[in-house]
């Protein structure tokens, strides 16, 4: 099977009521608080060291079936910033997807660059669904 890195757009960062460990690296999230700072509309957005997905893309997933990755509710927030330049703009629900596969092997995985490793069947649906300003390249084991 292929593999691509793939660096999803960033939409926005960690919010205050994240709970972290900042003594590991990447830190290690418990809580996750995500502000929306602007929304593109791709259905992956990062913020490092974590991801997510909209509902719609959580389900399409589960249909499928995937290895490498479980879910989480986390909590979504929209910036002053967020409605400054995108007044009126409604967010679909998001959910954190916990990444814990192995690159290369799994159909969602992290390098040890770091850079989230996706299995083409994924990338494949991810694209249906639109993920228009993500960065995609072919992942070499």
């Amino acid at each position: 099977m292929q593999y691509f890195y793939i660096e999803p757009d960033v939409a926005g960062g960690l919010g205050p009521h994240t709970i972290l460990d900042p003594s590991v690296h990447p830190p290690m999230v418990s809580k996750l608080h995500h502000v929306v700072e602007g929304w593109t509309g791709d259905v992956l957005v990062t913020t490092f060291p974590c991801n997510l997905v909209t509902e719609d893309a959580q389900h399409a997933l589960q249909k499928i079936g995937f290895s490498g990755a479980t879910f989480a509710d986390a909590e979504v927030t929209t910036s002053e910033e967020f409605h400054e330049h995108q007044p009126g703009q409604e967010l679909p629900p998001f959910v954190w997807l916990k990444v814990d596969g192995k690159a290369g092997r799994d159909d969602f995985g992290v390098a040890a660059s770091y850079l989230l490793v996706i299995s083409k069947r994924v990338l494949d649906l991810l694209e249906s669904l639109g993920i228009p300003f993500a960065v995609v390249e072919p992942y070499e084991q």
